[in-house]
């Protein structure tokens, strides 16, 4: 057996105490100097770390603005209601949780489709509504059982409401939720990011989104001071938000209602302006849409029947619809012709029910021709000969110069997104929009079918209007806009939308009395004439017929052709003659002759305006129509 020395086991246990001591004091240095580190030099830093996990800001969205109508009538306001919501990365397995939800409130079929498709939009970690619009017996069930549900809870919201369902949809439009598209636009600045912070809905159509930025308001915030679970304790302070501006209108409710019922069912559309101010005093797309149904989210089957319908009532075809104008730019020929001194109004030319040009023959809608015909005569009858002529003599570029001067194939620039520019078509226009040389080219029998507003001629109801309030204006043209006011709800202070003229076009006075003389002519003996036959008012107006297809020489006959290739009915006007405060234009989309339908829908909404009086039924004008 082999002795060890004492003196060398006890040197090696010295020396692995004083490692182990070192290696201790070593480790206590480093934990010292972290501590120092943490506690010294970044106190500062976890300070306020500490600070705001102790405090959350929880934000607060404003109050939306009202839309009221020219004499204060609501057409879009708010109201609080509950709302059962439900944080998704709070909850461990949801379709379970929404299960055991639905035992003790209503959650239909239609709410969870709805919930999926915001889960699919929204961020995991984002609180979404499972169900709307709480009762009170609802509520109260679901607190005695809260404790069962991490990551549900009961909220507060303010929900966006349509008092007048389906009047003005258009022009208003409608609030949705916010969309990855539209929160991707509103992160690339972080003010107007962080000012929608506790926000899910924004504008999407008409009004509502045009003025979102003065609807909307600013954002608020609560300093909640929370535990360690993320539960507030107290609330440390608050800065309350800010609420939306208030939108007065131009429109008036009243007249909208009359427009949109004299259409009676008819797809089409009719904007009504102030010519003085270019105020829009009515704006109607028919068929309609209830904003109302978007504010929760639509359906599924509500959306597809609105997107599926023919009739397409989501179009604003008062902005959108491009369409040719058919007679209803006669007017406007006529004036052309005069400034340019193409024509005087002495001047007759024979109408003998057609326009022969090389090999073609341009048929009047008169067939056997109307003998001498001057201009006020032209504008009286209507005559497509005497405006074959005058397209042809004019050539297609004096045209399109002309007529780009009162905002034809232009933006009107009125304050609702998405305007439609239409088509002023020219040999420019041409080269542009075709891609082949021999499409390119402008051949002179093109020109011909301008003169009556056929052709390549398209334009919106909006811009056929503002160009009839402009000749109401005596050549004077103002930016149309639907708001009046904007008005602070916490002062009263209003902010006035002041009129802006766009351009004085510096006609002629001699000219104007000429046009204005033609389509006054138009009412008292003219096409017009049964339509307006004992108005105590003077109109000055102009029927049209635009054609949808050819009928290659044939002989129309509303019948013989089915509903969707009818003849378009268009009318313009403005009143009364000496001193107009209305300019109107109106569609009715193969509705057949602009006499016989749209001039009499006109009558009625002009005898509101004018006179006060009550319109007829539709039942009604169909039967004056039928005479």
């Amino acid at each position: 057996m082999e002795l060890k020395a004492p003196e060398q086991e006890l040197s090696r246990f010295r020396t692995r105490v004083l490692a182990a001591a070192g290696f201790v004091l070593f480790g206590f240095c480093l934990i010292l100097a972290r501590y120092f580190y943490l506690q010294v030099m970044q106190h500062e830093y976890y300070a306020t770390r500490a600070e705001n996990n102790r405090i959350s800001l929880l934000p607060i969205a404003p109050n939306r603005g009202l839309i009221v109508d020219c004499n204060g009538v609501v057409l879009a306001r708010n109201y609080s209601a509950y709302t059962l919501e439900i944080t998704p990365s709070k909850v461990i397995n949801l379709e379970d949780t929404i299960d055991e939800l639905a035992e003790i409130i209503d959650i239909q079929v239609k709410d969870r489709r709805r919930f999926r498709k915001l889960l699919e939009e929204s961020k995991n970690f984002e609180s979404l509504p499972i169900r709307t619009r709480l009762s009170d017996e609802e509520v109260a069930r679901f607190i005695a059982r809260r404790y069962r549900f991490p990551g549900v809870d009961i909220k507060a919201r303010l929900f966006r409401q349509y008092p007048q369902g389906e009047l003005a949809a258009h022009s208003v439009g409608y609030i949705g939720r916010i969309n990855q598209r539209e929160l991707a636009m509103l992160e690339e600045d972080p003010q107007v990011r962080d000012n929608y912070r506790g926000t899910e809905y924004i504008g999407k159509t008409g009004l509502e989104q045009s003025y979102e930025n003065w609807l909307h308001g600013v954002a608020g915030y609560e300093q909640l001071e929370v535990d360690a679970s993320g539960r507030a304790v107290r609330s440390l302070s608050r800065v309350p938000p800010t609420p939306g501006q208030n939108l007065q209108l131009t429109l008036d409710v009243g007249l909208q209602r009359v427009a949109e019922e004299a259409f009676g069912g008819r797809r089409g559309a009719l904007v009504a302006i102030e010519p003085g101010t270019g105020g829009v005093l009515a704006l109607v797309s028919t068929p309609k849409f209830d904003p109302n149904l978007f504010v929760d989210g639509i359906t599924v089957e509500n959306w597809d029947a609105l997107n599926t319908s023919p009739n397409r009532p989501m179009i604003n075809r008062a902005l959108n619809g491009v369409y040719p104008p058919g007679s209803t730019f006669k007017p406007f020929m006529a004036l052309a012709a005069l400034e340019t001194g193409k024509r005087t109004a002495q001047q007759t030319i024979f109408d003998p029910g057609y326009f022969e040009f090389g090999n073609n023959i341009f048929r009047d809608s008169h067939a056997g021709g109307r003998g001498a015909v001057d201009m006020v005569r032209s504008l009286e009858i209507s005559s497509d000969t005497y405006y074959y002529m005058l397209a042809n003599d004019m050539g297609i570029d004096m045209i399109a110069g002309f007529m780009s001067k009162f905002g034809f194939g232009a933006a009107t620039g009125i304050d609702v997104k998405g305007e439609s520019i239409g088509v002023l078509p020219s040999p420019e226009w041409k080269r542009k929009r075709f891609r082949k040389p021999e499409q390119q080219r402008w051949y002179a029998g093109e020109t011909i079918s301008i003169g009556i507003g056929q052709g390549y001629n398209a334009y919106t109801p909006l811009q056929l209007a503002h160009a009839t309030a402009t000749l109401a204006a005596d050549g004077v043209m103002y930016r149309p806009h639907l708001v009046k006011y904007v008005t602070d709800p916490q002062t009263g202070t209003q902010r006035k939308i002041e009129p802006e003229p766009v351009a004085t076009l510096g006609l002629k006075p001699e000219n104007l009395a000429v046009v204005r003389k033609g389509m006054q002519a138009v009412n008292i003996s003219g096409t017009g004439a049964n339509a307006f036959r004992g108005a105590p008012y003077a109109v000055a107006g102009k029927t049209g017929t635009a054609q949808v297809f050819s009928l290659r020489g044939a002989a129309y006959k509303d019948l013989s052709v089915g509903e969707h290739l009818r003849d378009h009915a268009l009318y313009i006007a403005y009143a009364p003659v000496e001193k107009p405060v209305i300019a109107l234009a109106i569609l009715v989309e193969n509705g057949g002759w602009g006499a016989s339908i749209a001039a009499p829908l006109a009558r009625q909404v002009l005898d509101y305006y004018l006179l006060g009086i009550k319109p007829k039924s539709a039942a009604q004008v169909d039967t004056e129509a039928g005479d």
